[in-house]
């Protein structure tokens, strides 16, 4: 089978777009195609455009974005698809990449994800990504993601001992990284204490979903990310021979039961762990060769629940991990080191996508003031639904 790596990475500022959704995701592919050295016009090498996106159609009112963008970058007559997989479709877009060269019906492919979910409500936005639950039996009775959450977080709270301040352990480490990336919608330290304290927790965290606060999740986001993706066979023909090839070791996407209440054991995240393990499989890797991780923290404790069900750390001793300072830079296992969901931002169809852009620039040493010393090795867990469809992706440079 070939090789497929990424020689060129994009990154729009996450958090209220000031520019059209095409133009957004343009301003992307284009930091991708120059950081790779890629040239529009007639000496075009792109032969596939993936776009990932949750709601262009129903938010933005646009459906033909990946035809629209191939258009505006005068990148025809290349092929162009749209990809929707809920807040996985970033990453399933990068599959689809992957496959389309290790096929060999592609020798380049340029993999966009983006979402403008700022041009609505919060409340519209909560509903937006409401509906991809089941529609008889959880969405039509108002269930969202954050009641998901809320649950699954008493769940984990009673069954292994996590706390409110665990979270928060969580939210402070992601905060102080983000401060350190520019693309990131939130560049604010947060105080432990102050988010904490009972004396004025209700004032500056207040309850959003019991027992979730508001520092216990994303905030609402506009943004793009973009990769290029070309075979490691063709590099040097394509002019790519000057950037640092990070490979796609492993990718690979798993589901559990589209109804959440129908899972055997609540508490476990099995698409999560099956995502992990195929991609574990296909690199030929385990966790302890992973030196950084991007882990789909949309919710607090999602990091953590996930960075067990990777085999980073045994079942119920996520949150122990956390305390320790474990998945903190300079940590053991250094996770979200971009500020993750909770600070870098959550655009849906762009979290896949932006994840695997903050691996290969640690892996490149290129992630200046947030850099793992060291990092040749990165895994991505891309999370869809409330853990219905999940994507897990291992780079490496090894």
């Amino acid at each position: 089978m070939r090789q497929v790596g990424i020689v060129g990475v994009g990154h729009t500022k996450f958090g209220k777009s000031e520019v059209p959704f095409i133009d957004m995701l343009c301003e992307a592919a284009l930091e991708a195609m120059d950081d790779a050295g890629a040239k529009t016009g007639s000496k075009n090498v792109i032969d596939q455009v993936f776009v990932g996106s949750m709601g262009a159609g129903m938010i933005n009112r646009i459906s033909g974005s990946a035809s629209a963008v191939v258009d505006a970058l005068n990148l025809r007559p290349a092929m162009a698809e749209c990809i929707e997989n809920g807040p996985a479709s970033g990453a399933s877009a990068i599959k689809l990449g992957y496959m389309a060269i290790a096929s060999g019906c592609c020798d380049c492919v340029l993999v966009i994800g983006g979402e403008m979910m700022r041009v609505v409500s919060g409340w519209e936005a909560t509903d937006f990504v409401a509906t991809m639950l089941h529609p008889e039996a959880e969405y039509k009775y108002g269930i969202t993601l954050p009641c998901f959450a809320g649950l699954f977080t008493r769940l984990c709270m009673e069954k292994y001992g996590v706390d409110n301040r665990d979270l928060a352990i969580v939210s402070v480490k992601n905060h102080e990284n983000a401060c350190h990336n520019p693309c990131a919608h939130i560049q604010r330290k947060v105080v432990l204490e102050r988010i904490t304290n009972p004396a004025y927790i209700n004032a500056t965290n207040p309850i959003v979903a019991d027992p979730l606060r508001q520092f216990d999740m994303c905030p609402v986001s506009d943004g793009a990310a973009a990769v290029l993706l070309v075979a490691k066979d063709k590099q040097e023909e394509l002019g790519f021979g000057h950037k640092k090839f990070v490979r796609i070791a492993g990718i690979a996407t798993a589901t559990d039961t589209h109804v959440v209440a129908n899972r055997e054991v609540p508490t476990d995240l099995l698409a999560v762990r099956l995502s992990a393990q195929k991609a574990y499989k296909m690199a030929g890797m385990g966790p302890e060769d992973i030196d950084v991780a991007e882990l789909h923290d949309a919710f607090q404790i999602l990091e953590i629940a996930e960075s067990e069900e990777v085999g980073f750390f045994p079942r119920g001793e996520g949150h122990l991990a956390a305390r320790r300072g474990d998945t903190a830079i300079g940590g053991k296992k250094p996770v979200n080191t971009s500020g993750g969901l909770k600070a870098k931002g959550h655009p849906l169809g762009a979290t896949g996508v932006s994840q695997v852009v903050e691996l290969v620039r640690q892996l490149r040493g290129e992630a200046e003031g947030r850099q793992v010393e060291g990092a040749k090795t990165g895994l991505a867990i891309n999370f869809g639904g409330f853990g219905n469809n999940v994507a897990a992706t291992i780079l490496t440079t090894k």
